[in-house]
């Protein structure tokens, strides 16, 4: 049975205090976004967008026909197929998450971002039944950044695609993933559930000829039960639509403009994620993404020999708007203007920087969605459970850095008392005293004082030292058995979403594990989930 328990975000020690005081809704960060991520605050973005001229019944028709027309070769479910027709209807919205294409999906918390996005649009249909709402994972098919998705962990193995990558990755073929099969193959085992793994990896990456298409894929077949939505950004129907802003950032660098105020008053602060460039726009073909710079009256392509006068641009713009690129600054806005969005779900350093764009929306007069932080979550087996019931671990003690931990179920455990607080209130008092009569005769000793003060501190906290290392030997199997289990669910010392692929989890539960996942993880609870599956 599992069973589920949360702790506040603040308290696992892993979230940035940008992250923390947007949860806590602190007015530092109140004026760089719009509505806070409750259900109040849905009812009114609900109908901020309802009232969008953007979202015209044009606009929706050229959706819907990209996004047939990107799963014509895909086996549509019945829930996925009903969500793209429906937003033919005026009274239907988007709630996404994105996520690059990670190589057979890569950290766990992709199926959280997901996960998130279906419960959330399940949520808001429950709450507004007259209203329509579609889960959408957008793939950033037009990223470039090939290392950061190269490859998977599997039980402290870096499984990797290696390759040459230039251009946007979701062109990339699928050539040599073959091997990658392979090595994946002869560590998965024999058992019922890792034969479902290989056939989901074969048939993912080896039957479809790029990148795109094998995470279309093996995203539709985690959750197309779901209704979930994928759409591909890199489409010129859908950048054609997006021009007019395009336009206007390649000839007023508006983006520049404003991010760069908000980046004056919110580094005050907060640290600040990402910096806008003059030009937010990269030029892309087959193998090539490079980013469209302005010099001597002129658009050239950087690292290339590539440039355009303003005339020529403009009819490029006009023939291929496929080949223009939103960066990190603008992905944001063209995917606002091409879905009727109402939320963005995402991770504490995507939440940060589209803290950064709130003016920007405004100056271009594109409404500004809600921002939710994704679920989070650590999977505890019952094997895990049961070592940490044995060694008097609580789930809150489980997030400490591993020597506190260490040292905190020692100290529970010694029959000695390696807590020297008391002690150190004692020569408080005593110097305190001795400080009081250095004033009263030579003040020129209250520094002498002082220091013998903070000599005598300095040799309890090494004696406190010693006597816990002393305790540390004693107690050798406690301390190897507390750092193997910590270890086991935060590998590496870090958050286990961010290390572990799914398919570890999957070996143990099988076709169960996005069901539990499910029912366990509630968007707007906005509180760490520790699932004891």
């Amino acid at each position: 049975m599992t069973k589920v328990t949360t702790i506040p975000f603040s308290k696992t020690g892993y979230f940035s205090k940008t992250i923390c005081d947007y949860l806590n809704q602190d007015k530092k960060l109140t004026p760089f976004y719009g509505e806070f991520s409750n259900l109040s605050g849905f009812k009114n973005q609900i109908e901020l967008k309802r009232h969008s001229e953007l979202v015209s019944e044009l606009h929706r028709e050229i959706l819907v026909n990209s996004l047939n027309s990107q799963y014509k070769n895909i086996k549509t479910s019945e829930a996925t197929q009903e969500n793209i027709n429906s937003l033919l209807q005026e009274n239907t919205f988007t709630v996404t998450t994105g996520h690059q294409l990670n190589l057979f999906t890569g950290p766990l918390y992709f199926l959280y971002k997901i996960i998130s996005a279906i419960n959330l649009a399940e949520e808001l249909k429950q709450e507004y039944p007259n209203d329509n709402f579609v889960p959408v994972y957008w793939m950033a098919t037009e990223d470039h950044d090939f290392e950061e998705i190269q490859y998977f962990n599997f039980k402290g193995k870096k499984i990797s695609w290696n390759r040459e990558s230039s251009g946007g990755v979701g062109r990339l073929s699928t050539d040599g993933l073959e091997f990658v099969y392979d090595e994946f193959e002869k560590l998965l085992g024999d058992s019922n559930n890792a034969k479902s793994l290989k056939k989901l990896f074969l048939n993912a990456y080896l039957k479809n000829n790029n990148l795109t298409d094998a995470t279309r894929f093996l995203a539709n077949e985690l959750f197309s039960a779901y209704g979930l939505v994928i759409v591909d950004g890199d489409d010129a129907d859908l950048k054609r639509m997006f021009t007019p802003f395009i336009e206007k950032e390649l000839f007023d660098q508006t983006a520049f403009k404003e991010v760069s105020k908000t980046i004056k008053s919110l580094e005050t602060n907060y640290k600040i994620q990402v910096n806008p460039r003059e030009i937010n726009l990269f030029y892309l073909t087959d193998n090539l993404r490079e980013r469209i710079i302005f010099e001597d009256d002129l658009y050239k392509i950087n690292n290339t020999d590539i440039e355009f006068s303003l005339d020529e641009l403009q009819y490029e713009l006009k023939l291929h708007p496929e080949r223009f690129s939103p960066n990190v600054i603008m992905r944001p806005l063209y995917q606002e203007v091409i879905l009727p969005n109402l939320c963005y779900i995402g991770g504490g350093g995507e939440l940060a920087y589209w803290f950064e764009l709130k003016s920007y929306f405004d100056a271009v007069n594109i409404p500004f969605p809600m921002l939710l932080l994704r679920n989070s979550a650590v999977v505890i087996t019952e094997k895990q459970s049961k070592q940490l019931d044995k060694l008097f671990i609580t789930k809150e003690e489980l997030f400490l850095k591993q020597q506190d931990l260490v040292n905190k179920k020692i100290t529970e455990h010694s029959d000695v008392i390696i807590d020297f607080s008391e002690q150190r209130n004692q020569i408080d008092v005593h110097f305190e005293t001795l400080e009081k009569i250095a004033a009263q005769t030579d003040k020129s000793f209250i520094g002498a004082v002082k220091a013998q003060k903070q000599k005598q501190l300095n040799g309890l906290d090494n004696l406190e030292k010693r006597l816990l290392k002393a305790e540390r030997r004693k107690y050798n199997d406690l301390t190897e058995r507390i750092k193997q289990v910590q270890d086991s669910i935060f590998p590496k010392q870090s958050l286990q979403e961010r290390n572990t692929n799914f398919s570890e989890l999957y070996l143990e539960y099988g076709a169960d594990l996005i069901p539990k996942l499910k029912e366990a993880l509630k968007p707007l609870a906005l509180e760490f989930t520790i699932v004891e599956m």
